[in-house]
């Protein structure tokens, strides 16, 4: 026996796409996520494709395979795709000790992110 099917959790003009296990702190990558929301698909391509920051092209990654469900699977039009929602939360935090002076040890905290990106088709105007 398998599982039922669930119902699509997106409207017939959206396309999502994920990333877990993001090496940046959600901070940070907010920072870039909040580059790019309400931001044309082509737009927010061409602003993460010139970001200095390092996880800017992750994110860059996310929004292609976005683009890319978009058109593949829900045969959206690419050309009149923005960023509708891009968010970022925690994913789980890697505890490190570094040895420090009399025999302490100081702790480090390597913290890990998750980002869903969701593109969605504007309406045309008449």
């Amino acid at each position: 026996m398998g599982k039922l099917k669930s119902e699509r959790s997106l409207a017939e003009n959206e396309a999502l796409a994920s990333a877990s296990l993001l090496r940046t702190s959600p901070r940070k990558l907010n920072l870039v996520a909040g580059m790019i929301r309400g931001k044309p698909a082509e737009r927010a391509l061409s602003d993460l494709t010139f970001s200095k920051r390092r996880i800017a092209q992750e994110v860059k990654k996310v929004l292609q395979a976005a683009i890319a469900n978009a058109e593949n699977n829900h045969q959206l039009d690419v050309d009149r795709l923005y960023v509708a929602e891009a968010s970022v939360g925690k994913a789980f935090m890697m505890k490190r000790f570094r040895p420090r002076a009399r025999g302490r040890a100081g702790k480090l905290l390597k913290p890990w992110s998750r980002l869903r990106v969701v593109v969605r088709e504007r309406e045309e105007s008449a």
